[in-house]
């Protein structure tokens, strides 16, 4: 006889949430601020949750909030459950609506001869546009968040299809009073001692600050910065230079700023991203479309 399956257990996903909120701010007071609520509601919320899970997920400390080492495991187990249960809801609407799709694209980047194209030939579809985040491009494809994106490499393309656009070459970008502003163009050797920013994402980092450098020396390190929109500042205040794509700020470079042609390295790639498994029409012509359209549009 083999054993029967445990019964479902009935998990609240409002309790997963107030919790993973909880995780993030490590503080009653400021958790239950984002989620609108009071204190005491939260923490009988938490309680809740943990009497359903049989198990205690956090401990009240002086300096806040701790996770225990229960909590520490469902952490991650809660988010892909709640990214899950997105899915679901959004994966089921669409397929409630064949004739809608939602186009996303990243900074700078410009998607209106496609989707007033794609409208055109399908006037009857819901055809929506969405900023997407430059690292969260993949996400929201596979959250469902959007059906197709416009953006840079690089980012993870597992579980995705990916079509090249165009090319970008990179630049160097330099406050107007660097040494190296009015050169003709400049190379790595020009930049070996120069800082440049960080971000957390090390495909980003090997890309953009071509670290490595071609010998094998590590690119120098610069401010760590959460946003690539931040390279302005930081470039503007001498903290730092950077190395962008051709087409990024060429509309509106800040005034104190100048790009300098970097050669001898490849070019930035624009691309178009939907899910490998997403077979729908709409998907499909604006792939077209965006072959025929986009084609450097973003320079």
């Amino acid at each position: 006889m083999t054993d029967s399956p445990p019964p479902p257990m009935n998990l609240d996903l409002r309790l997963v949430q107030c919790f993973t909120v909880l995780a993030e701010h490590r503080h009653f007071g400021r958790a239950a601020a984002v989620l609108h609520t009071t204190q005491p509601s939260l923490s009988r919320q938490i309680s809740r949750l943990e009497q359903q899970l049989g198990v205690r997920l956090l401990d009240r400390t002086p300096r806040g909030s701790e996770l225990t080492e229960a909590g520490e495991t469902f952490l991650p187990l809660a988010k892909t459950l709640l990214r899950s249960a997105a899915q679901v809801v959004t994966r089921t609407r669409a397929a409630a609506r064949p004739d809608r799709i939602t186009i996303g694209y990243t900074t700078n980047l410009i998607v209106t001869p496609a989707v007033r194209e794609l409208r055109h030939r399908h006037p009857d579809a819901d055809v929506r546009t969405a900023h997407v985040n430059w690292n969260e491009p993949r996400e929201a494809l596979l959250d469902h968040r959007v059906d197709a994106v416009v953006t840079r490499l690089p980012f993870a393309t597992d579980r995705l299809r990916v079509t090249v656009l165009y090319d970008e070459p990179r630049v160097l970008v330099v406050p107007l009073d660097h040494r190296l502003a009015g050169k003709e163009s400049v190379t790595l050797d020009d930049i070996a001692d120069e800082p440049l920013p960080r971000v957390s994402d090390p495909d980003w980092n090997a890309f953009w600050r071509i670290d490595p450098r071609p010998g094998g020396a590590p690119a120098p390190d610069g401010p760590l910065i959460e946003a690539v929109e931040d390279k302005a500042e930081l470039v503007a205040d001498g903290q730092a230079v950077a190395i962008i794509p051709d087409g990024e700020h060429v509309r509106r470079l800040r005034p104190d700023l100048t790009t300098i042609p970097l050669e001898g390295v490849e070019p930035s790639q624009v691309v178009l991203a939907t899910r490998a498994d997403d077979r729908g029409r709409l998907v499909a012509a604006f792939r077209k479309i965006a072959e025929a359209h986009l084609s450097g549009t973003g320079r």
